[in-house]
C-alpha cells in the first residue's frame, strides 16, 4: 500500500524558522531597550515644550537655563559618587554630608587660617578619599550594613561641619574659586558645569568600558557568584566607597566657588534629589544599570522641572514633594526593569 503525504507548498526547514523567530526575538528584545533608552529623554523634551509654552517671556530664555545649568552644578556632581556604590549594590547615605564638611573645611583653612586655596582644596580633596577609605574599611572589614554606616558617618561629617566654624558661616573664600566656578563661562555657560560634563564622561567611561566597571557591575548582581568566579569582591566594594569620597568632596569644592562661602548643614538637603536623579537615570540611555550619563540627564530633568513649576507660581513645599514622589518612581521603576530583564533572560534561556 502506497501512502501520499502532501507537502506546503511553501514549507520552511526546521533551523530556518528557528533563525527567523530568533531574529523576530531579537528585534523586539532592541526595540524594547530603545524604547526605555529613549523614554525620559523625550519627557525632558515634552517638559520644556509644555513651560515653554506655558511661561516663554520667562520660562524659555536662554538665560534661564544657564541660571539651571550652573546652580545645579553641585548636584551633578554629587549624583556621580554615588554611582559606583550603587553599581555594586550599596547605598551611601553620606556623600551630601560629605560634601558639605569638605566645603567648610576648605573655607575653613583659606579664610580663618590663611592657607593659599590650592592647600585648601588638596586637604579637602584627600580628607574625602580618607573618609570614603574609612567607611568602606569599615563596611567591608566588618560586614556591617552600609546603609547604617553611612548614615551614622555622614551625622559625624555634619556635626564635624557645625563645629569648625563654630557654626557660623565661612564667608570671603578666595575670590579665584569663584573666577574658576561661575564667573568664567563657555557658551555662556559656567564652567562648574562643564566641570560636571567631563565627571559624567569619565564615570561613564569607566562604568562601561573599564575591567573595574565591569567588576562592579558583576558584583552589584551577585556578590556570592563573583565571589565564586574569583572577583574580589571586598576590594571592589571598598574602592567604590574612595571614589564616591573623592567625588563628593570634588562636589564641595565647587559648592564653595558657586556660593563664595561655606554654610554647614547647607549640603545634607540634596541627598534626596541626587538619589531621586540615580534612580531615575537607572532607566534610561543604559535602563537595568546606574550610568552616568542617565544620571546626570535625571538632574536637569528635575531641575528643570522644578524651575518650571516655580515660575508657575508653585509653592517651596511642592520641590520637596516632587523629589520625595519622582524618587519613589524611580525606585519602583527600576525594579520593575529588573524583573522583566530576569524574565526574559529566563525565557531565552528556556527557548
Amino acid at each position: 500500500m502506497t501512502t501520499n503525504v502532501e507537502t506546503p507548498e511553501h514549507s520552511v526547514p526546521p533551523s530556518a524558522g528557528n533563525g527567523q523567530r530568533t531574529s523576530s526575538g531579537l528585534a523586539r528584545i532592541l526595540n524594547g531597550r530603545v524604547a526605555e533608552a529613549s523614554l525620559l529623554p523625550f519627557a525632558f523634551l515634552l517638559v520644556i515644550v509644555g513651560f515653554s509654552v506655558a511661561r516663554p517671556a520667562t520660562f524659555f530664555q536662554w538665560s534661564n537655563f544657564t541660571s539651571i545649568f550652573g546652580l545645579n552644578s553641585v548636584e551633578f556632581i554629587l549624583v556621580m559618587a554615588l554611582l559606583v556604590p550603587l553599581t555594586n549594590g550599596d547605598l551611601d547615605l553620606s556623600v551630601a554630608e560629605l560634601s558639605g564638611m569638605t566645603s567648610v573645611l576648605v573655607g575653613w583653612l583659606n579664610v580663618n587660617h590663611g592657607w593659599g586655596i590650592v592647600p585648601a582644596i588638596l586637604a579637602g580633596l584627600a580628607v574625602g578619599v580618607l573618609c570614603g577609605a574609612l567607611t568602606g574599611f569599615i563596611v567591608v572589614w566588618f560586614d556591617v550594613n552600609p546603609f547604617i554606616v553611612t548614615l551614622a558617618m555622614g551625622s559625624v561629617y555634619d556635626g564635624i561641619a557645625l563645629w569648625l566654624p563654630n557654626q557660623l558661616t565661612v564667608a570671603g573664600i578666595a575670590p579665584q574659586l569663584t573666577q574658576w566656578t561661575v564667573l568664567h563661562h563657555i557658551l555662556g555657560i559656567p564652567l562648574d558645569f562643564w566641570y560636571g560634563i567631563a565627571l559624567m564622561l569619565i564615570m561613564f567611561y569607566v562604568l562601561t568600558f573599564t575591567p573595574f566597571g565591569q567588576r562592579a557591575l558583576f558584583v552589584g548582581q551577585s556578590r556570592e557568584v563573583a565571589r565564586l568566579s574569583g572577583f574580589r569582591v571586598s576590594s571592589t566594594r571598598f574602592w567604590a566607597f574612595v571614589v564616591a569620597g573623592l567625588i563628593a568632596a570634588i562636589s564641595g569644592v565647587i559648592n564653595d566657588g558657586v556660593l563664595g562661602s561655606a554654610t554647614p548643614g547647607n549640603q545634607g538637603t540634596l541627598l534626596l534629589s541626587v538619589y531621586a536623579a540615580a534612580f531615575l537615570g537607572f532607566t534610561t540611555i543604559q535602563p537595568g544599570r546606574f550610568n552616568a550619563i542617565g544620571a546626570g540627564l535625571s538632574v536637569f530633568f528635575l531641575a528643570i522641572a522644578v524651575n518650571g513649576m516655580n515660575l508657575l507660581g508653585a509653592q517651596t513645599y511642592i520641590q520637596s514633594l516632587f523629589y520625595g514622589v519622582f524618587l519613589v518612581l524611580a525606585v519602583v521603576a527600576s525594579r520593575v526593569i529588573n524583573r522583566r530583564r530576569a524574565a526574559a533572560a529566563v525565557a531565552r534561556g528556556a527557548g
